[in-house]
């Protein structure tokens, strides 16, 4: 696992020419990431992230490619992960196994399984095996089209 403890050790994995954060050291070895909290570095900001595991407390990207996500607050244009858990979601799409959020607002969601809390919002497309919320009063809703439940 790599965790970084602050900015300075983040610098190295850094990609200016596509401006994304890489972190395949050794392809043959599954690396999982961990932004440590008590850092100021609470931020990553870059246009895509490729890792296999994020655990951090704020995402602002183009692109995230992980295996599992882990975060307060995820703003992406594209998700594609086996497992996302956040408090809060915007994004374009979402590809994902599993999401467990707090609010999640996307253009397209297309998942397994989906736990929130307040509201789960898709624009356009809303694909899932299935949907929950904690509360009886939530809102789950695709604007333009019925949920698809696929098997």
């Amino acid at each position: 696992m790599i965790t970084i403890n602050n900015i300075e050790e983040m610098k190295k994995y850094y990609d200016e020419k596509t401006n994304t954060y890489i972190f395949d050291d050794d392809v043959e070895f599954i690396i999982d990431i961990k932004v440590r909290s008590s850092i100021d570095a609470y931020d990553i900001k870059a246009k895509n992230i490729d890792a296999w595991n994020i655990d951090a407390l704020d995402i602002d990207a183009y692109d995230i490619k992980a295996k599992n996500i882990d975060a307060w607050n995820i703003k992406a244009l594209d998700i594609n992960a086996c497992n996302i858990k956040a408090r809060d979601i915007n994004a374009r799409d979402i590809n994902a196994r599993d999401i467990n959020a707090y609010d999640i607002n996307a253009y397209d969601i297309d998942a397994w399984n989906i736990y929130y809390y307040y509201f789960c919002i898709a624009y356009y497309i809303f694909k899932c095996k299935s949907v929950k919320s904690s509360r009886d009063n939530s809102v789950c809703k695709c604007l333009d089209k019925e949920i698809e439940y696929i098997k």
